[in-house]
């Protein structure tokens, strides 16, 4: 077997690779070793180590290797063959090391419930000890990557980081809705709960970062509370309960099963009952749109100057408490404005208020879309119960009483007019229409 006169190792590719054997173990006392910056060797023989070298050029010599004398008895001078393994350690530093936590149960402080989260970054590692490095971890191996490490220490590193995680979270109570801002502060106390560890296997981690902290979906479960908790945001937005959003949908259920006779007459009473379609009496309370907010005058609010009873300031009507400002949602922006102002200070939408509740409404609108009140010409609301009234009802639907229109009563006195009357019985003025 040929004698090995030149040992050196110039890493090929991208990949990274941590140690590296040279492949023959036929050396000489003037075989010469080259070492690359960023590179350490360490020679083996017998099951002991003979040496380490740094970077430079060496001469495997009994000079550089007194082992050899006592291993082999070789002396002083002259070309004398022996065996050794000679191992390359990578010492540059990693930031590219990818991790990713699947799964970890932790109750969240912000949503005080059981939330299931993920975690994701990159970390990076450097060879501080090459021969603890050698003798733990790579063993019997010609090579040791970035891949091996990662795959071989997957749960030894998931443990630790989703117990890390959790108490970090846990003991600073830090909730999912807080989390982002504390990535930083977070980054460095897992990198110094975890340097012990990487310490023992002769590596040292000099970079730890927790790139995102997310909701699971791992599992059906998992799905269901990333919704939740999507929704929830989103109807924090838009201003909406999650009550409301069930009896929204309820409406609709019953609503379409009208359609292909699903509903029947149960679910088209129940809608129309949840949309307060029955007048004034129909099911108090059930549903609360989003429009009716707090009044600032209250009931007991004097009127402004020059307004006359019932009136808002602006000339609107007013709902519930006579007089009162109340905020109301604009039908254009959606935004709150006081229900004194003509226009939406917003948008500049003109302000067409219901004359039942107040509920802002498209111009073109036919119903309250929040009391099903009839907004065009012709309807109104009935005079003894303040029900919705259909165009052109002589009756009420919800209370039975007669409607009495302006045609019906004289115009100078005030008296009722019986229907084939053509004077006013009482003071003879001819009547309007």
């Amino acid at each position: 077997m040929a004698i090995i006169d030149l040992v050196r190792w110039s890493p090929q590719g991208d990949e990274t690779i941590f140690a590296w054997r040279f492949p023959h173990t036929n050396l000489s006392t003037y075989t010469q070793l080259i070492v690359q910056e960023s590179q350490e060797a360490v020679l083996f023989s017998k099951g002991q180590i003979m040496g380490k070298f740094g970077p430079g050029k060496h001469t495997l010599n009994t000079e550089n290797l007194p082992i050899l004398r006592s291993l082999y008895g070789i002396p002083f001078g002259g070309k004398n063959p022996f065996t050794a393994e000679v191992w390359f350690v990578n010492r540059i530093q990693t930031f590219s090391i990818d991790w990713y936590i699947d799964r970890m149960a932790i109750h969240d402080a912000d949503y005080n419930t059981q939330l299931p989260l993920t975690a994701s970054g990159q970390y990076g590692l450097q060879v501080t000890d090459a021969e603890k490095f050698l003798v733990k971890i790579v063993g019997t191996r010609s090579e040791y990557t970035q891949e091996d490490l990662t795959e071989q220490f997957t749960g030894e590193f998931t443990t630790k980081t989703k117990s890390t995680i959790v108490q970090y979270m846990l003991k600073h109570r830090v909730g999912f809705k807080q989390i982002s801002a504390y990535l930083d502060m977070l980054s460095e106390y897992l990198r110094g709960a975890m340097n012990p560890f990487w310490d023992a296997l002769g590596l040292r981690l000099n970079k730890f970062y927790v790139s995102t902290i997310d909701i699971s979906d791992a599992t059906p479960e998992d799905r269901r509370v990333k919704e939740a908790i999507s929704q929830q945001a989103a109807m924090s937005i838009t201003g909406h309960t999650w009550q409301q959003e069930q009896m929204f949908d309820t409406a609709k259920s019953a609503i379409g099963g009208l359609g292909d006779n699903t509903g029947g007459l149960l679910g088209g009473l129940l809608a129309v009952q949840m949309m307060g379609g029955l007048g004034n009496g129909a099911a108090p309370g059930m549903m609360q749109p989003q429009y009716n907010q707090p009044t600032f005058g209250g009931p007991g609010a004097a009127p402004q100057p020059g307004m006359q009873p019932g009136m808002q300031p602006g000339g609107h009507p007013g709902a519930g408490a006579e007089g009162a400002v109340k905020m109301v949602y604009c039908s254009n922006c959606a935004k709150k404005f006081p229900s004194n102002m003509r226009f939406c200070p917003h948008c500049g939408d003109p302000y067409n208020p219901c004359p039942h509740c107040g509920t802002d409404n498209d111009q073109n609108a036919k119903r309250c879309v929040s009391c099903g009140a009839y907004l065009q010409s012709g309807a109104g609301v009935c005079p003894h119960c303040k029900a919705p009234l259909d165009p052109g009802s002589t009756f009420c639907g919800n209370c039975g009483q007669a409607i009495v229109t302006a045609s019906d009563t004289c115009s100078r006195c005030g008296a009722p007019l019986p229907p084939t009357a053509k004077f006013c019985p009482k003071c003879g003025n001819k009547r309007n229409g």
